[in-house]
């Protein structure tokens, strides 16, 4: 079978300690090469992560017929218009959240691809977790009854390598909410199975962001099924796990530490019975299955385990979440533009 080639946009930290190693981990892929802002950069980085070449441009890189996707991780602003060239060069896409700035964007790149005939995926890790992915079929299963409240602890420290535009920069889509949010509305959508349709939110600044931008916030989803869903993310919390609950009529769901790139974390199911521990049988890295999940879609077979649709969506709800903070009220999630 012929192998698939990946090209990196983007010298980041998430491609060097999670992607690459999911590309190399395939037994039918191949990362091609990166290209970085900066050639002497993209040099270091192909050297360091056994990359065949660094690409002087974007254009480069998109010409190279040895490429059939592209990994996009670079800062938001950037991802639109790097998704429209490489969907007009016929390459299948896998982008980092959020997909863009704005709604109207993110449909943009949707259609972009859909017209070109091209893959997009979003790189929405958390669904990709065999915890979540238990949670999911739990609930299907009516282990705990019917569904009514979830709750969402992603509190976290940003680690100093990452403070950076995240903390100082609106118009590279800086943030806790677009940052962290963004991945709650996408891993209760998942789990739950269900769309949000509004929200409300308080955000906060405790000291580590600047320049307007929040690095903490709370807030409540309201689901189309009825189900309350409360949310705390944060940059500035360094002693707290992460955590998901779920409850419903007949039990509940305690997920620990599963907001997480790693592929750890328990499950926890209590009922009138009593507490038990629910085994996990393939803890598989997320990201290997993502790619997997991608590949697959290329070769026609299925669909990328988070599509550009999910993008749009999870998008959405960040900027409700955004906005309703920023006015005090509830908001209406709007999911067209």
């Amino acid at each position: 079978m012929q192998k698939i080639g990946w090209g990196l946009i983007g010298a980041s930290t998430i491609a060097h300690d999670y992607v690459i190693p999911a590309i190399q981990v395939q037994p039918h892929c191949q990362a091609k090469g990166v290209f970085s802002r900066s050639i002497d950069r993209g040099k270091s980085y192909a050297k360091d992560n056994g990359l065949p070449q660094a690409y002087e441009s974007i254009d480069a890189l998109l010409a190279d017929d040895a490429v059939d996707a592209v990994y996009i991780s670079t800062t938001n602003e950037k991802h639109k218009a790097q998704t429209l060239a490489a969907a007009a060069a016929g390459k299948h896409v896998l982008c980092e959240k959020p997909l863009a700035l704005s709604l109207s964007d993110s449909i943009e790149m949707v259609a972009a691809c859909k017209q070109a005939g091209v893959i997009l995926g979003t790189n929405h890790h958390l669904r990709n977790a065999a915890t979540h992915r238990k949670l999911r079929d739990l609930i299907k299963k009516g282990v705990i009854g019917q569904v009514q409240y979830a709750r969402v602890f992603h509190a976290v420290f940003l680690p100093p390598h990452l403070q950076t535009w995240r903390l100082n920069n609106p118009d590279a889509g800086g943030g806790v909410v677009l940052d962290i949010t963004v991945h709650d509305a996408d891993t209760l959508r998942f789990v739950l199975d269900a769309e949000v349709v509004e929200v409300t939110a308080m955000t906060a600044a405790q000291g580590m962001a600047g320049n307007t931008l929040a690095d903490g916030v709370m807030g409540v989803m309201r689901f189309d099924n009825g189900v309350l869903a409360q949310f705390h993310d944060s940059f500035t919390v360094a002693n707290a796990p992460t955590g998901l609950e779920i409850h419903g009529s007949e039990g509940s769901l305690f997920a620990e530490n599963v907001m997480t790139q790693q592929p750890v974390g328990d499950i926890y199911l209590q009922t009138a019975s009593g507490r038990q521990h629910i085994p996990i049988e393939d803890p598989e890295d997320l990201y290997t299955h993502a790619l997997r999940c991608f590949n697959s879609a290329i070769r026609g077979e299925g669909k990328p385990f988070a599509t550009g649709d999910d993008g749009v969506k999870s998008l959405a709800i960040a900027l409700a979440v955004r906005d309703a903070a920023a006015t005090g009220q509830r908001i209406t999630v709007q999911y067209q533009s």
